[in-house]
């Protein structure tokens, strides 16, 4: 244990510190996020990938109660009849359409014998940087529509909505806080228009099919902390040959000349 006494000086208890901090955050917070997100985009891409070979389903086979969602379903195309509440409109800022900002307006749509659901008409580009220009408003009379389900998004943090223009605006589509804002309940997941639909605007597309890098980015973390230790041990290994090394070249050094009178004399007494 003494060839290992140098492992509690503050210099090797500060690097076996930061690799034991390091290897834990690889396996328990950055390898997981990554390996996270990674299957969030393949879910998405296969719900993508289907919607677009899929007959559209009737709205309310997937959302048939009030406060129903369905996140198995998202991009699913579906079909509704109902009639839109042309008087409750928000508009969802900051958003970028084609690499240009945008702002997508949201109306709610009463579903005949069904809930009533969030409808995402499209977007509008804004007017002299951020001015809401003049919206069309959606038909008044009963329609039939196709659209996309869309799964809630989460609040963003700190941007509270506000009123600008004369138009309610938001920073996100969480329904659970634009159903709050206006006072209509809805169903837990909303609609995204497809081309060519009453009251429909700008159309907005489906993702492109690409999986992205957080494979690979999860799989590194996970080999930095395998490595992590490894090098650490390799380190403690290599200060312990380089101090046999030390001792052996100190026994096989020539005596100076006062060590070898210390050891004629040192026995003569």
């Amino acid at each position: 244990m003494r060839r290992l006494a140098f492992l509690v000086r503050p210099g090797w208890l500060a690097l076996a510190v930061v690799v034991i901090a390091f290897t834990y955050l690889c396996f328990s917070v950055l390898a997981p996020w990554q390996l996270g997100k990674n299957t969030k985009t393949s879910r998405e891409n296969k719900q993508i990938e289907q919607s677009l070979s899929t007959d559209p389903v009737p709205v309310k086979s997937l959302l048939p109660q009030q406060d129903s969602s369905a996140p198995q379903a998202q991009w699913r195309r579906v079909t509704a009849s109902g009639h839109y509440l042309p008087h409750v409109q928000v508009l969802a800022r900051l958003r970028v359409v084609g690499g240009e900002p945008a702002f997508e307006v949201l109306v709610p749509f009463v579903v005949d014998g069904g809930p009533t659901v969030l409808v995402d008409r499209g977007y509008v580009r804004p007017e002299q940087g951020s001015r809401v220009p003049p919206i069309p408003p959606p038909p008044a009379e009963t329609v039939s529509i196709t659209a996309r389900l869309r799964d809630s998004e989460q609040p963003v943090q700190d941007k509270e909505p506000f009123t600008k223009d004369g138009v309610q605006q938001v920073y996100s589509i969480d329904i659970g806080q634009i159903a709050q804002l206006t006072g209509v309940p809805l169903a837990g997941s909303y609609l995204q228009l497809v081309d060519n639909q009453p009251g429909g605007l700008g159309v907005l597309g489906v993702p492109h099919l690409d999986a992205g890098p957080f494979l690979s980015y999860g799989i590194q973390w996970i080999s930095f902390g395998i490595a992590a230790p490894i090098l650490l041990g390799y380190f403690v290994y290599a200060e312990v040959r380089a101090r046999r090394a030390e001792k052996a070249a100190a026994k096989s050094a020539p005596k100076t000349v006062e060590e070898k009178l210390s050891d004629r004399y040192g026995r003569r007494r």
